[in-house]
C-alpha cells in the first residue's frame, strides 16, 4: 500500500517529467523510497510521525530546485548511514557509486565523531557541492517545522544555528525566500 508521502512525491516528479521533458528515473525513486522505508522501519519522529516522512518531505522539497534523480534519491536516503543499520557498501550496490558517496558525504559522523552543521556547510561549499547543499538546507527547513516540540534548551540551538548557518547557506544557493522562512521559523519560536 502506498502512503500519501510516497505517492506525493512520485506525482509530483511524474508531473515534472511530463512539464519540463526531463527524465527523472521514478523506478529508482520508489525503490530508494521502499529502502527508506525498510531501514528507518518503526523509527518515530518526536512528532510521533514515522521518520522515513521526514526525508520523503526533503526531497519533495529538493525536487522544486533540483530535476537529478541520484540528488533526489540521495534526499530520500540522507539519514541512512547515520540513523540505521543500511550500509555505504548496500547504498552502491544498489543505487551507484554517486549516490552511495553522496549519502556518505551528508553524513555528520566523520571519523567516530559527529561534526557541526557549520562544519558539514564549510566542507561542503569547499567541496562545491551545491546539491548536497541543498538538501542540507531543506533538512533544516523540515526539522524547523517542527521545533515546538523540542525542550527550550534544544529549540535555542537549533535556532541559533539556524540564523548562523542556514540562513547564510539559503542566500549562498540564491534562494533568498527560503532563508526569509527560516527566519521567520526563527522569530515565531525564540521565546
Amino acid at each position: 500500500m502506498i502512503d500519501f508521502y510516497s505517492e506525493s512525491l512520485i506525482n509530483k516528479l511524474f508531473r515534472t517529467n511530463v512539464r519540463f521533458n526531463t527524465k527523472i528515473d521514478l523506478d529508482k525513486v520508489e525503490r530508494a523510497i521502499k529502502y527508506a522505508k525498510k531501514y528507518h522501519g518503526q523509527q518515530k519522529r518526536d512528532t510521533g510521525e514515522l521518520y522515513y516522512t521526514h526525508p520523503l518531505e526533503v526531497a519533495y522539497m529538493v525536487s522544486d530546485y533540483s530535476f537529478e534523480t541520484d540528488t533526489i534519491i540521495t534526499a530520500i536516503l540522507h539519514d541512512t548511514l547515520e540513523d540505521t543499520k543500511l550500509t555505504k557498501e548496500r547504498i552502491r550496490y544498489e543505487f551507484g557509486a554517486n549516490i552511495a558517496e553522496q549519502v556518505s558525504d551528508l553524513t555528520r559522523v566523520r571519523d567516530n565523531k559527529k561534526i557541526s552543521a557549520m562544519e558539514m556547510i564549510q566542507i561542503l561549499r569547499s567541496q562545491n557541492k551545491t546539491e548536497l547543499l541543498l538538501i542540507k538546507l531543506f533538512d533544516r527547513f523540515h526539522n524547523i517545522t517542527t521545533i515546538f516540540i523540542k525542550p527550550p534548551h534544544k529549540r535555542q540551538e537549533i535556532i541559533f544555528e539556524t540564523q548562523q548557518e542556514f540562513i547564510a547557506l539559503a542566500k549562498y544557493l540564491k534562494l533568498p525566500e527560503i532563508g526569509e522562512r527560516l527566519s521567520e521559523y526563527c522569530k515565531l519560536h525564540a521565546s
